[in-house]
């Protein structure tokens, strides 16, 4: 099926939002195994995971569009040097998703496309969840002070 070529050339924007997300998030995952904050490696491992779905999921639209996917272009990755710079930096992208999603439904909405509505709109409630999650982070670290929140996230060994 033909589909709109702006909304094709959107798709593409998000997919490239999504691909970046998927390899910030690797990294920064292996950072925190790496460091021993198993708890982290794992909550950012399943966002990682989540972004894999959400990029799926967009090639299928784009695809079913006869659109053509564009998986060579990834933005600029803002790899943290520190958990707070890493939650801080997937917290902002996050945020900046939450707006472009909210964008893209727009659009989806006037040329009348309610599957592709549907569909991101299931993404930008997850996307949502994933900003929570890190503003849940953050005020923990806040309240609790960045030692604490680390000691809390080291995984144990017997578990």
């Amino acid at each position: 099926m033909k589909g709109n070529k702006e909304l094709i050339t959107v798709l593409n924007s998000l997919l490239a939002d999504e691909l970046t997300a998927i390899n910030q998030y690797m990294v920064h995952s292996e950072m925190c195994e790496n460091w021993g904050y198993g708890k982290l490696h794992m909550a950012i491992r399943k966002q990682a995971m989540d972004e894999m779905h959400h990029a799926e999921w967009l090639i299928e639209r784009i695809l079913f569009f006869e659109g053509a996917p564009t998986v060579s272009k990834l933005n600029p990755i803002k790899i943290g040097k520190t958990v707070l710079e890493i939650i801080s930096n997937d917290d902002k992208d996050e945020l900046d998703a939450v707006l472009a999603y909210n964008n893209a439904i727009k659009l989806a909405r006037e040329v009348g496309d309610q599957g592709t509505v549907d569909l991101l709109t299931k993404i930008l409630k997850m996307e949502e969840g994933h900003v929570d999650w890190a503003e849940i982070q953050r005020a923990q670290i806040d309240q609790i002070g960045i030692s604490n929140y680390l000691v809390s996230q080291i995984e144990n060994p017997a578990s």
